[in-house]
């Protein structure tokens, strides 16, 4: 007969199998294989991972063995609901748009953050309903000075604090990024030139895209995840789901898929090792000011 210990055990392995294998479906994995497969996503791709999730969520109410990720399911359940909802709202608002001037990237951007701005908010509400505090899906500031754990596999070798770690790796990452994206599209002088009365809004909407998508996808993750899975497979989770949808994004493809999931993991990595927002804001804010700038570049040409 199992002990108690054991049965626990046998118990955490089968809800971290189960959470990964959930978190795979609901994924853009699915959306990837169709896309390349038949050359699109269906339309009903969206109402199956809902329908999953949803089973899930109704499986956990139902038995016991499965409740510890009810949250989880509830969590993603929120997310896809208030994405699909989304697009039905106009969030067009001129008179923000005029705040910055009112530039081509300004009418391109407006819309779609004040959007994520109303889904973030979403997702923070739901989980101050399920009894978290703020603290709990890391909306503080946390311990800037936290130490890293190390990866020597992945070329951390030693711990340091993140105020060292952090700013170095919010910097390389933007430059690595900034030199992909200037061999890709290659602007020319008089581009850069035009895009720089614009940096303002630029830098304001990559500051509300890095907090609105920290608040989508990564804080509700490893806030309910973390206590059933454990920090590392909750860290692994949230990275593998932000990075994996980048493969339609920029950078897109594989390397823009495989490069997310390591942004995803520097970035989890920040916020469950500070216990806050600041070190995965601030990175993900640089990189956005790169993307933003060349994306503005694109809307010029």
């Amino acid at each position: 007969m199992p002990t108690v210990a054991s049965t626990r055990t046998k118990s955490d392995r089968s809800l971290i199998i189960l959470a990964w294998i959930v978190t795979a479906l609901v994924s853009a994995l699915p959306d990837i294989l169709f896309s390349e497969i038949t050359g699109s996503v269906p339309a009903w791709m969206v109402f199956a991972k809902l329908g999953i999730l949803a089973g899930m969520g109704f499986a956990a109410l139902r038995f016991k063995p499965f409740r510890p990720l009810l949250n989880f399911f509830t969590v993603m359940i929120a997310l896809f609901a208030l994405l699909e909802l989304r697009p039905h709202f106009n969030f067009n608002l001129p008179f923000l748009q005029n705040l910055f001037g009112a530039s081509v990237f300004d009418k391109r951007m407006q819309a779609e953050q004040t959007g994520k701005l109303v889904v973030a908010v979403g997702m923070i509400l739901i989980l101050f309903a399920l009894g978290y505090k703020r603290k709990d899906f890391f909306l503080a500031r946390g311990n800037l000075k936290a130490p890293i754990t190390p990866v020597q596999v992945l070329g951390f070798p030693k711990s340091e604090p993140w105020t060292k770690f952090g700013l170095l790796w919010s910097l390389c990452i933007a430059a690595g990024l900034g030199v992909v994206l200037y061999l890709g599209m290659k602007p020319s002088a008089s581009l850069f030139v035009k895009m720089l009365p614009i940096l303002p809004s630029i830098i304001f909407y990559a500051a509300l895209n890095a907090f609105n998508e920290e608040m989508i996808f990564r804080a509700p993750m490893l806030a309910t995840l973390g206590p059933v899975t454990g920090s590392l497979n909750a860290l692994w989770m949230a990275a593998y789901f932000f990075g994996i949808s980048h493969y339609f994004g920029v950078p897109s493809g594989i390397p823009g898929a495989l490069a997310s999931i390591f942004m995803g993991w520097i970035l989890s990595k920040a916020m469950l090792e500070t216990r806050g927002l600041f070190w995965s804001w601030w990175i993900h804010l640089l990189s956005d000011i790169v993307i933003f700038s060349f994306l503005t570049m694109g809307l010029l040409q």
